[in-house]
């Protein structure tokens, strides 16, 4: 009489135990079923700072080249939108849908208007020529946070650099003032912040960490903690937190800062990544000479 109950209780912590297994399983698999690492374009001398628009279509530089050029969502074609583009790097769209670029040929920070008129939001720091502005992400309220380490471009005539140090700068919402936000990192690079606007990821590329900060008043970074160690070119996040580092291929991070996918890619080094498309549910990558998409099953974060 009391065997029924007995198989119930060992029946349910098995099922109950499966589908605990499936759940956990399921949150790893953020590559789409059977997708497969498709090359876009190819042709280019360094692909760099891909940067989605609201309509999920993603403009990448080839600063060798001096050009932006722009990925369409809806065809996968590639086009060229800016000639001469002040050998921009990192690229990031404002919250007026204006795109903003790292143009490091003159130690700048470019607003491109949507008529592609340009206006230079940074000339100079204190009447000193920055580093060489390379990544930013832009805050809710339209600040702007970027990295700016020492890289030596064969277009360059000064051979040093003007500032100490490098360092990560936030250029305020009224575009008037740049404060510095961390000075104490070897060789900043990668740079992004989450949905919410509370935290600010930030490759070490020189020091090979990823750290995170606490985004407090007035856009000042706190609560440095280190994030995972292992730098990065570029970085990206989807909507479940996990973020995307660059080097060799894309490696993928939980929000506890344990490896969840590797993503392989066919160059020597893969220099930066964004989401895009429609349902921001393909990956963009940048690598050396090349872009591809990969289709995701998780989307990216605006």
């Amino acid at each position: 009489m009391k065997r029924t109950p007995m198989k119930k209780n060992i029946f349910i912590p098995i099922i109950l135990g499966l589908i605990i297994t499936i759940s956990s399983a399921q949150e790893t698999e953020i590559i789409y079923p059977q997708a497969e690492l498709t090359l876009v374009a190819d042709g280019y001398k360094f692909t760099e700072g891909p940067a989605m628009d609201s309509n999920g279509d993603v403009y990448f530089t080839d600063q060798p080249n001096n050009k932006i050029l722009r990925w369409n969502a809806n065809t996968n074609e590639v086009s060229v939108f800016m000639e001469n583009s002040g050998r921009a790097n990192g690229l990031y769209f404002d919250n007026e849908g204006r795109l903003l670029a790292c143009a490091d040929e003159k130690f700048e920070l470019w607003q491109i208007n949507k008529d592609k008129t340009v206006t230079v939001l940074i000339k100079d720091v204190e009447g000193k020529k920055l580093n060489g502005p390379n990544d930013l992400w832009v805050d809710k309220k339209g600040g702007i946070y970027f990295t700016d380490p020492y890289y030596q471009r064969p277009y360059w005539t000064r051979t040093k650099k003007e500032i100490d140090g490098q360092k990560v700068y936030y250029l305020t919402p009224d575009k008037d003032t740049v404060l510095v936000m961390a000075d104490d990192l070897v060789q900043p690079n990668g740079i992004i912040g989450t949905a919410d606007g509370k935290t600010l990821f930030v490759a070490d590329i020189g020091d090979k960490k990823t750290y995170r900060y606490t985004i407090g008043e007035k856009g000042t970074l706190i609560d440095k903690t280190l994030f995972i160690e292992m730098g990065s070119d570029g970085m990206t996040l989807d909507t479940m937190g996990n973020l995307y580092l660059t080097g060799d291929g894309v490696t993928i991070f939980n929000q506890k800062g344990e490896k969840i996918e590797h993503i392989k890619v066919p160059q020597k080094w893969t220099a930066n990544v964004t989401f895009g498309g429609v349902n921001q549910e393909t990956l963009f990558i940048t690598a050396m000479n090349s872009v591809y998409t990969l289709k995701m099953s998780v989307k990216g974060i605006r």
